[in-house]
C-alpha cells in the first residue's frame, strides 16, 4: 500500500522548483531549519574548502532524508525534506542558477522528486487491496499421511503419557491418524508448527477468553493454528479469509461485515466472537465435538448427508473410507488434534516456542475517509505498522461513510493522533476524487470514461454493479488522487473544487471543461512540468502518447488533454 500513493503531496514545491527554470522562482517552499541554513551558509572562519560541493551535500541529505520518510509513509514530512533540499539551493548567495554546479544539481533533484512520483503512479492505482498471505490450510490439506508408515511405537507411548497428565476438554483419540500428524509435525512441518505456535501465542489469550465466555472447549482456540497459522491476512484459494478463515456468507451469517473498505473476517477479536458463534451452532447440531469440527471445514450440510447417507453418526467411523467424506475433510480433524496435543505442551515434543507478544494498543475514532498515513505520521510509526493494528482495513483509507471508524493505533500515541485531528482542516485528512453524474450515465459509460474497474467504482460508492445512477449523484472515483489535488490536501487547502473540476476533466463530452492540444517540447521541459502547466497528470500525458520511460526530446510534439478551467486561473 505504502507504496502506491506517497509522492503526490511533494509536487506543490516541485512545481515552484520547476518553474524556476524559466526564470521564475516563487519561494512558497517552508523557511529551512536553522541547521540547514547554517550548513548551506557557513561563516567565513569556517568555511569549507569547496563550498558548492557542502551546499550541495546538504541538499542531498535533506532528499536522502526525505525518500527516508516515503518509506515510512510519512508524506508531510517526506514533502517538508524535499523543500529544504531545493531551499538550500535556491537561497545560495547568488541563486541556483548563476553556477552551473548548483543549477545542474537543482535540475537533477527535481527530476529525481518527480521521477519518484513517476514511480509511485506506474506501480498502480491507490485503492488496490494489500496484499495477502496464502492460508497455511491449502498446503496442509495437500500432504498425504496415509502412504506413510504406521506411526512409531516411540510417538504412540508419548502421547498416551502426555495424555494421562495433560488434561484436555476434547476427546482425543490415540489411533494412527492423529499419531501420524504428530510425527509430521515434529519432522517436515516443525517449521510451520512452530511458527504458528510463536505467532499465536498473542492471540490466544484474547481466543480462550471469548470461548470462556461462549462456554466452549479452550482446546478448540488451537484451531487457527491449522487454518491460518494464526495470521490475520491469510486467504485460501476458496477465498476463506483471516486467523478463522471464513467465507464471505457464513461471515455475513454471524455478524461480519464485509464491504469495499472492510472485511471484519481479517479482524482477530471480531471474527473469534463470529467463531464462537458458528461452532456452538455446529455442536448443537450435531452433539459432537469431532463432527462439529468436520463441519467447520466442510460445511454442516455435507456432513448431514454424509450421515444420513451412512448411517454413521460417529466421525471416526464416517471417514474411515473415501466415500463419505472428501479427503480433506477426513484429514482436518485429525490433524488438528495432534496440533492441540503438542501445543498444549510443546516441550515435550522438542519445540521451544519463542512466544510473540501482542503489541499494546489505543483506540482513535477518526472521521470518515481518513488516510491511514496521515494517522500513522500522527502516531510516528510506520504506516504498515498502522495497516497491521487494523487488518480488517483492506485499503489506504478508512470509510468514506458513516459515523467514523475507530481505528488501533500504538499504546500511548492515541492523544496526539486526537491533537492533529482537532486542528487538520478537511482537506488534510485525505485527497479523494469525485465524478458528477451527468444526464445519461451509467455504471458502465462512467467507468470507460474514467478508465476504472466497473465493478470498483460501484462497490467504492456502496453500490450494485446493476444500480442506476442519477444526474447529479456524486460517485467516488476509486484510483490514485492526481498530484496536484494531492499538493493542495497536503498544504490543508481546501480540495472540494479541484476534485470538482478533476471529476470534469474525465468527461468526454462537448461541455466537459477539457480539450485536446498539440504541445512542442521546449528545453528544460519535464513531464511534471508540462501536465502542471496544463493542468493534467503525468499519467495521463504518458497514457495519451504512449511513452513509457520520462526522457523527452526538445521539439517532440504530445498530445495533452488540457483541463480549461485550470488554464483560465493561470
Amino acid at each position: 500500500m505504502r507504496k502506491k500513493l506517497l509522492f503526490g503531496l511533494l509536487t506543490s514545491f516541485v512545481a515552484v522548483a520547476c518553474s524556476s527554470r524559466s526564470g521564475r522562482i516563487v519561494t512558497r517552499a517552508e523557511p529551512a531549519a536553522p541547521a540547514t541554513v547554517a550548513a548551506a551558509q557557513p561563516t567565513a572562519a569556517s568555511a569549507p574548502a569547496d563550498p558548492v560541493g557542502e551546499l550541495l551535500r546538504t541538499a542531498d541529505r535533506h532528499f536522502e532524508a526525505g525518500r527516508h520518510e516515503l518509506t515510512l509513509g510519512h508524506l508531510a514530512s517526506a514533502k517538508a525534506e524535499f523543500n529544504r533540499a531545493l531551499e538550500v539551493l535556491l537561497q545560495s548567495p547568488d541563486g541556483a542558477r548563476p553556477e552551473s554546479r548548483i543549477r545542474e544539481h537543482f535540475d537533477h533533484l527535481v527530476d529525481r522528486i518527480a521521477a519518484l512520483e513517476l514511480t509511485a503512479l506506474a506501480s498502480g492505482d491507490g485503492f488496490t487491496e494489500h496484499q495477502y498471505e496464502p492460508a497455511s490450510i491449502d498446503e496442509l490439506l495437500s500432504i498425504s499421511t496415509f502412504d506413510s508408515g504406521a506411526p512409531t511405537l516411540a510417538t504412540a507411548s508419548n502421547v498416551q503419557a502426555d495424555l494421562e497428565q495433560t488434561a484436555h476438554d476434547i476427546p482425543i483419540p490415540q489411533n494412527d491418524r492423529v499419531l501420524r500428524y504428530v510425527e509430521l509435525f515434529q519432522g517436515r512441518l516443525r517449521e510451520f508448527l512452530s511458527a504458528g505456535l510463536a505467532r499465536g501465542a498473542q492471540y490466544l489469550p484474547m481466543i480462550q477468553n471469548v470461548f470462556r465466555a461462549e462456554g466452549l472447549p479452550l482446546d478448540l482456540a488451537y484451531i487457527p493454528l491449522i487454518e491460518s497459522a494464526f495470521k490475520p491476512t491469510a486467504l485460501s484459494r476458496t477465498k476463506a479469509k483471516g486467523v478463522w478463515q471464513f467465507m464471505s456468507a457464513t461471515a455475513t451469517e454471524h455478524g461480519l461485515k464485509h464491504d469495499w473498505y472492510i472485511d471484519e473476517r481479517s479482524d482477530p477479536q471480531k471474527a473469534t466472537v463470529a467463531a464462537a458463534k458458528y461452532l456452538k451452532t455446529l455442536y448443537t447440531m450435531f452433539g459432537n465435538w469431532h463432527l462439529a469440527m468436520a463441519s467447520y471445514n466442510g460445511g454442516p450440510g455435507r456432513v448431514q448427508r454424509a450421515i444420513n447417507r451412512s448411517g454413521l453418526p460417529e466421525f471416526w467411523d464416517l471417514s474411515a473410507g473415501t466415500r463419505f467424506l472428501p479427503r480433506e475433510t477426513r484429514e482436518y480433524v485429525p490433524m488438528i488434534l495432534a496440533a492441540v496435543i503438542i501445543a498444549k505442551n510443546p516441550l515435550k515434543y522438542g519445540f521451544d516456542v519463542m512466544a510473540e507478544t501482542a503489541r499494546e494498543t489505543e483506540s482513535v475514532r477518526v472521521p470518515p475517509a481518513v488516510d491511514l498515513r496521515r494517522i500513522a505520521e500522527w502516531a510516528g510509526v510506520n504506516s504498515d505498522d498502522i495497516q497491521e493494528l487494523n487488518p480488517e482495513l483492506r485499503r489506504w483509507t478508512t470509510p468514506i461513510r458513516g459515523a467514523g471508524y475507530a481505528v488501533n493505533v500504538p499504546a500511548g500515541s492515541a492523544e496526539a493522533v486526537r491533537t492533529h485531528l482537532a486542528v487538520a482542516s478537511p482537506g488534510e485528512l485525505n485527497a479523494l476524487q469525485w465524478y458528477v453524474v451527468k444526464r445519461g450515465d451509467t455504471l458502465t459509460t462512467i467507468a470507460r470514461k474514467l478508465r476504472v474497474n466497473r465493478t470498483d467504482l460501484a462497490e467504492a460508492n456502496y453500490l450494485q454493479v446493476a444500480a442506476r445512477v442519477s444526474a447529479g449523484q456524486r460517485l467516488l472515483v476509486p484510483r490514485m488522487p492526481s498530484a496536484s489535488l494531492l499538493a493542495r490536501a497536503a498544504s490543508g487547502a481546501p480540495v472540494n473544487a479541484s476534485v470538482e473540476a478533476l471529476a470534469s476533466a474525465s468527461d468526454d463530452s462537448e461541455d466537459d471543461e477539457v480539450t485536446r492540444v498539440t504541445y512542442r517540447v521546449r528545453a528544460g521541459d519535464t513531464l511534471f512540468t508540462i501536465a502542471k502547466r496544463h493542468g493534467t497528470t503525468v499519467e495521463n500525458v504518458k497514457a495519451l502518447n504512449n511513452l513509457r520511460g520520462t526522457s523527452l526530446k526538445v521539439g517532440a510534439r504530445l498530445i495533452i488533454e488540457a483541463s480549461r478551467v485550470t488554464n483560465n486561473q493561470q
